[in-house]
């Protein structure tokens, strides 16, 4: 699908979705950052799969969020995402390991951010978060 041709979630998807990126920020282990992120990916069929950040004390060990609910997503044997919601303080968007990891899954995946201070949210195609994604075929002689 070209971002053209890209439908976004219906309006009760996205609600949905926001609200278990909210409910999944209650579950994120933050130490040391004290930063609580949650994420929830929105599969094709409806299901919806969560995630949150899970920090260690070597920050490079530390899981995003937004990793958490794809790899779990896999594990479970999903891997055709319609969109992914991240809930913050701030409504932080995805940092770029974590925009890299969803291009796997393709470009025209829906990313919204919700402040859940002031419930202000946002969206991106992930195409305009990440317009260069690295691919795989970009291994190839």
């Amino acid at each position: 699908m070209s971002t053209s041709e890209y439908e976004p979630p219906a309006d009760d998807e996205v609600l949905r979705l926001v609200q278990a990126a909210i409910s999944a920020r209650n579950h994120a282990y933050a130490p040391h950052s004290h930063f609580y992120v949650g994420a929830a990916v929105l599969l094709h069929g409806g299901r919806i799969v969560e995630g949150c950040n899970v920090e260690n004390a070597s920050y490079s060990l530390t899981q995003c969020a937004e990793r958490v609910a794809v790899t779990t997503s896999v594990a479970e044997g999903h891997r055709n995402f319609r969109a992914i919601a991240v809930a913050s303080v701030g409504g932080a968007m995805p940092c770029g390991a974590c925009r890299q990891v969803l291009a796997e899954f393709g470009m025209d995946m829906a990313v919204y951010t919700v402040d859940v201070i002031d419930g202000e949210q946002k969206m991106r195609l992930l195409s305009e978060l990440l317009p260069d994604a690295f691919s795989g075929t970009d291994l190839l002689p």
